[in-house]
């Protein structure tokens, strides 16, 4: 093994080298756990893949609730050489019939509480303890995987993203990707065996699941596992930890509480932000309160972090930072809207690196739109560096929205308000709130004759996509606005319906 890992497998299995009896987590709801036990539980996980017929190279879906368990899941695909797909628990059985469609897994894990699926693909049982039909098999399979390692260039996890047109598509991740990130992000961050990170983020998302928890794997640090984000919890968690990681959502729910302060967060050396923007008025009213400037950077999953604010050295809000070391940010051509057109440097940024994804799921189709002629990553993001590097993010030309730190995909939700009864045509947009970053608001037409009720809208939605894709607000206007091709003209509705969302 290379005094730096290249792949993921190696990553984890360095820090395991490093200190197998070094606890990797614990928390209330789940019993500690050692580097040393995730990797034996991960070596039996993968082996009971194996014995599934799951090939290296095979997708392994997993739709179950946070826990502990999940760990060795996640670990035992990777020693597999099997494909990591992760999936929301909150997603409904249309959503996730939809990815076990395209991803075509082997084999699907899932939580047997949640709503029945539709599907051809193999299930096995893990309920929200970690236990079930696959524990059970690996518990009779051998710690030790024999074969070949996966190596560099090929896929880790397949994650399932948003965009504007089109259904949600697969970002591929290597192993090599997602190594590089993690060792970068620890030597960014400071991050050393000393660390404590509370962890209160889901983890079929790129940020509990890589970022987060990339660090703790390439640091050998430990997490305080909480099953869910409760801000009285995660407060009581700071007085043994040093760093937490959150979106703006929660840092805005910290601070409605009023036990949030300087004592209580005496021993943190670091709070960091990502996945939406964070407004400058909460990044100032925590550092009054608790004497800790947030240190704000900016991701996608088909990336993983980007840039970062220092550790040492000014974080500015309202900027995502520099360049993260080993990652290339530009700005490239001014987008074409005029609302975003100007001249003071703003354009698309564009990125390139070794944790850029290899591209998006059986859709060849999409390389052109998605990289650039000499291969740099579109974001979709528009943005421009200030006098000293820092990046400004000033809006996206794609509509994607992020909401409590999960993406939004409006032409989804709009299908699904199209399809409602007396719903002429409809469209998404996020507006600013001050808890969520960003509020879904749909603004409907209504058939001729029809009288449409927002509290009816919303139910009925509900039962067909997860609870944070449900607009906050529905708006029944008499007509969309258009441009001369015909083309919704969505910034027109953010300006006419921009006041702030807080219900």
């Amino acid at each position: 093994m290379s005094d730096r890992p290249t792949t993921l497998v190696e990553l984890v299995a360095a820090a395991v080298e490093r200190g197998p009896d070094r606890l990797l987590l614990a928390g209330p709801d789940d019993a500690p756990l050692t580097f040393g036990d995730a990797w034996r539980a991960a070596g039996r996980v993968a082996n009971a893949l194996r014995a599934e017929g799951v090939a290296p190279g095979d997708r392994v879906a997993a739709q179950v609730e946070k826990s502990a368990g999940v760990v060795p899941l996640y670990l035992g695909c990777l020693r597999a050489g099997a494909v990591y797909l992760p999936m929301s628990a909150a997603y409904t059985p249309d959503e996730v019939g939809y990815l076990l469609g395209d991803a075509e897994p082997s084999l699907f894990v899932r939580d047997p509480d949640l709503a029945a699926v539709d599907t051809d693909v193999r299930i096995l049982a893990f309920d929200g303890d970690g236990d079930g039909p696959l524990t059970d098999l690996a518990s009779t399979r051998p710690e030790q995987v024999d074969g070949r390692p996966p190596a560099p260039n090929e896929p880790a996890a397949l994650l399932y993203t948003s965009g504007t047109t089109g259904r949600p598509k697969g970002a591929l991740l290597t192993q090599a990707g997602l190594a590089s990130n993690a060792l970068a992000l620890r030597d960014a961050w400071g991050f050393s065996a000393d660390d404590v990170l509370v962890h209160s983020l889901p983890l079929h998302h790129a940020h509990g699941l890589f970022i987060s928890m990339g660090c703790t794997l390439a640091s050998g640090s430990a997490l305080t596992f909480l099953r869910g984000f409760d801000p009285a919890v995660t407060i009581k968690a700071f007085a043994d930890a040093t760093v937490f990681m959150g979106v703006p959502t929660h840092y805005v729910r910290l601070l409605d509480d009023p036990t949030l302060d300087e004592e209580r967060t005496a021993g943190m050396r670091l709070f960091v932000s990502g996945s939406a923007p964070l407004l400058p008025r909460t990044h100032e009213a925590f550092a009054e309160r608790t004497g800790h400037r947030i240190l704000e950077r900016y991701g996608a999953t088909e990336t993983m972090v980007m840039t970062t604010n220092p550790l040492a050295g000014e974080r500015r809000p309202g900027s995502v930072g520099p360049a993260l070391p080993g990652v290339s940010v530009r700005i490239g051509a001014r987008p074409t809207d005029p609302v975003l057109d100007r001249d003071d440097g703003t354009g698309a940024v564009e990125v390139a690196g070794p944790s850029v994804f290899t591209g998006y799921w059986r859709r060849p189709d999409l390389h052109d739109e998605t990289f650039t002629a000499d291969g740099w990553y579109r974001t979709g993001d528009v943005g421009r560096f200030d006098e000293d590097g820092y990046l400004h993010l000033v809006g996206r030309s794609k509509d994607l929205i992020i909401s409590g730190g999960l993406n939004v995909y409006p032409k989804e939700v709009e299908d699904a308000l199209d399809a409602l009864p007396g719903v002429d045509e409809s469209a998404v947009i996020g507006l600013p709130d001050a808890d969520f970053g960003e509020a879904v608001v749909a603004v409907v037409v209504a058939e001729p004759g029809a009288t449409l009720d927002e509290a009816r809208i919303r139910t009925d939605l509900r039962a067909r996509l997860a609870a944070f894709k449900v607009p906050k607000r529905v708006v029944v206007v008499p007509a969309l606005p258009r441009n001369v091709m015909g083309k919704v003209e969505k910034h027109r509705l953010r300006s006419l319906l921009g006041q702030p969302v807080t219900d």
